[in-house]
């Protein structure tokens, strides 16, 4: 079948009006049409090879929510009409031992990445969600709950799963006191989660402006970088830092945040390598630690999460026509706190 999208032709190119091919709907396969795309701050790098090179024509978008409109005679988990969504991947090996685990973000075969990858047939290339429809199989698909409007729910396949992930593998939750390093599409997201968890939260940004959305969002304290008393006050007070920043900064500034056998982990990336002093480790044996996205099954449970407690991402929705205006933004933090397509507006 035919799909309607925007992509990018060649590296750093303007997205415009593409049409590709999609695979017909298999045995164990859903047709989702889908109704909103998140844009990703990953998406811009992808389309500028800043990790590396890149398939192109490139249809970005992994941050999926739409309705289920065909499934395959094999299908067991989603019906016609329901709520569905797709992440960073649409397949892996199934066979290694991390996706036997239910780990397969941290697939050791071939992960098949949602755009900018190829097929297990490794030729066939994959297109995202900044388009009208996507086929997949079932077992790679989400289930969005019917109470969790689909717009909202579109960025938690990416920012809101990246930040659940470590806050549930180190059990945020009373009784802990977490960091969230920035307010932006992930980090915002990380204070919504950590609070929901019942931790309490502490919101630190280069930005004077955004502690008054951090407390609205759920956070218990505000700390500005630059202050230096501030932070200087807060050392060695906090279980868990989540570093959303992608930019270059001195690590041991907030490292010394953390207390005795706390952990700061790395969910931002910047384009160049970290740098981090010795001392800022071995001083209070501290734990610097990374973690991506989250398997199938965490997935929905974070899904079902937000749901349970009532929230998604904060988001803008924009027609396909803005795209382009709306990654120029991204580069310059001027969202709050995620564009969402309306995919809709493909149609027009």
């Amino acid at each position: 079948m035919d799909v309607t999208a925007y992509a990018t032709p060649a590296p750093n190119a303007p997205l415009a009006p593409f049409v590709f091919s999609q695979r017909e709907v298999g045995a164990h396969d859903i047709l989702i049409d889908i109704k909103f795309a998140g844009i990703c701050h990953s998406d811009i790098h992808q389309a500028s090879e800043d990790w590396g090179s890149a398939i192109f024509p490139m249809v970005p978008g992994h941050e999926i929510a739409g309705v289920v409109t065909q499934v395959g005679s094999a299908v067991t988990k989603f019906k016609v009409g329901d709520h569905a969504g797709v992440g960073c991947f649409v397949d892996t090996c199934r066979v290694c031992a991390n996706c036997l685990a239910g780990l397969e973000q941290y697939c050791l075969g071939h992960m098949v990445l949602t755009y900018n990858g190829v097929e297990a047939d490794m030729q066939t290339p994959t297109y995202g969600g900044y388009s009208t429809h996507i086929v997949i199989d079932e077992g790679y698909a989400l289930t969005i709950p019917p109470n969790l409007p689909l717009d909202v729910a579109a960025p938690l396949l990416c920012a809101g799963i990246t930040l659940y992930s470590p806050l549930r593998y180190w059990q945020a939750g009373p009784g802990t006191r977490v960091g969230i390093m920035g307010l932006g599409g992930l980090g915002h997201m990380g204070v919504k989660i950590a609070h929901a968890m019942g931790a309490e939260v502490t919101l630190i940004s280069h930005s004077p402006g955004k502690e008054e959305d951090a407390r609205r969002l759920g956070a218990d304290n505000f700390i500005l970088s630059s202050d230096t008393k501030a932070m200087k006050a807060a050392r060695n007070s906090l279980d868990l830092v989540i570093n959303t920043v992608s930019a270059d900064i001195e690590l041991d500034h907030y490292l010394a945040l953390i207390k005795l056998q706390g952990t700061m982990c790395v969910v931002g990336l910047p384009e160049k390598p970290l740098s981090i002093g010795a001392f800022a480790l071995t001083g209070q044996r501290r734990s610097l630690a990374g973690s991506n996205i989250g398997g199938i099954a965490e997935n929905q449970e974070m899904l079902n999460f937000c749901a349970e407690h009532g929230f998604g991402s904060d988001i803008e929705v924009i027609a396909i026509q803005q795209v382009n205006e709306a990654w120029e933004r991204v580069l310059k933090s001027d969202v709050r706190y995620r564009f969402v397509i309306d995919t809709e507006s493909l149609n027009a």
